[in-house]
């Protein structure tokens, strides 16, 4: 067994080895159910070694082995859907964004599966690919595995806070790409997402929009235009893009509030259903709402969207 596949195991047993319980208690309940994504090394090979690392907020990085969380709900209503938190490439913000996010689905019925994804600065080969194929790969096994956890395999979406909405954007848009080739049945299933929801997202990181971690992170702070193009989500919006939400605060300090103003011309362009919520004031970062700003309604707008969709009951 080699020294990547041994990291991994129960999530909650995965995580607690890794942080201080008198530091941090990660939001993960007790049962978490841990699936690999890759049945051996990642496409491409590299990556870090050892642990994942985890920041006094809840913050992970140094991610060796890509893999998802399974949230299942009391009383599953047969949706299920893909979460990826920011944090600008270089760390995911699991305790502010993606956990919250996972109960606050599975309460309401929706299976959640939260995606630790590979950060391209960590020595991966395939570099600014690794995310993507991560993304790609973990809607393919949650339909693979539909059976096992009872969700429909057309009721399946995602929900990205910042550069991971950013990742799910490009998830989105481009279910069609193939980021990696594939390496057995599980890659048989599709890649795209029935609906997607992108909160405070990283949509472009085209001038004058450039100036942020997931660009520099993706393309270099000196990248050329055709480069910057071919990461940037609404540049890959066509009628087959599923249905839409955003949300974000017009006072946001790291995603210009333009990303998903841009992001619902191109939906309204390619005649896909698009829901934009702009929000007074709450920054960035705020999660499934900040108590005390208007950020805490988006979820409501939600839950609404949802229900409208067919994913709530």
């Amino acid at each position: 067994m080699n020294r990547r596949n041994f990291i991994i195991g129960a999530s909650a047993v995965f995580l607690a080895g890794c942080v201080n319980a008198k530091k941090r208690h990660l939001s993960e309940p007790q049962t978490a159910e841990s699936l690999r994504l890759w049945p051996s090394t990642p496409p491409g090979g590299g990556g870090p070694d050892g642990p994942m690392k985890i920041s006094q907020r809840g913050a992970v990085s140094n991610v060796s082995t890509p893999h998802l969380t399974v949230y299942q709900p009391k009383n599953p209503n047969g949706s299920a859907m893909l979460i990826a938190a920011g944090g600008g490439y270089k760390r995911i913000e699991m305790e502010s964004e993606a956990h919250p996010a996972a109960q606050w689905l599975s309460e309401r019925g929706i299976t959640a599966f939260v995606l630790t994804y590979r950060l391209p600065n960590e020595g991966w080969q395939a570099g600014a690919m690794a995310p993507l194929q991560d993304a790609q790969r973990a809607l393919r096994l949650i339909r693979a595995n539909a059976n096992k956890y009872g969700i429909r395999k057309d009721k399946l979406g995602v929900l990205g806070f910042s550069a991971g909405g950013h990742l799910l954007g490009m998830a989105s848009v481009r279910a069609d790409f193939q980021s990696y080739s594939a390496i057995d049945e599980i890659d048989n299933h599709s890649a795209k997402p029935d609906v997607s929801a992108l909160i405070y997202p990283i949509i472009t990181l085209e001038a004058p929009y450039s100036d942020t971690s997931t660009a520099h992170i993706l393309v270099g702070r000196h990248a050329d235009e055709r480069e910057a193009a071919r990461w940037s989500v609404q540049n890959f919006v066509t009628p087959q893009t599923p249905p839409m939400f955003l949300a974000q605060a017009k006072d946001d300090p790291i995603s210009n509030p333009m990303n998903t103003v841009i992001m619902k011309e191109a939906c309204d362009k390619m005649h896909v259903p698009c829901e934009l919520h702009q929000l007074a004031s709450g920054g960035h970062g705020f999660g499934m709402g900040k108590p005390g700003t208007p950020t805490e309604i988006w979820p409501h707008f939600y839950r609404d969207w949802l229900q409208r969709e067919g994913e709530l009951s």
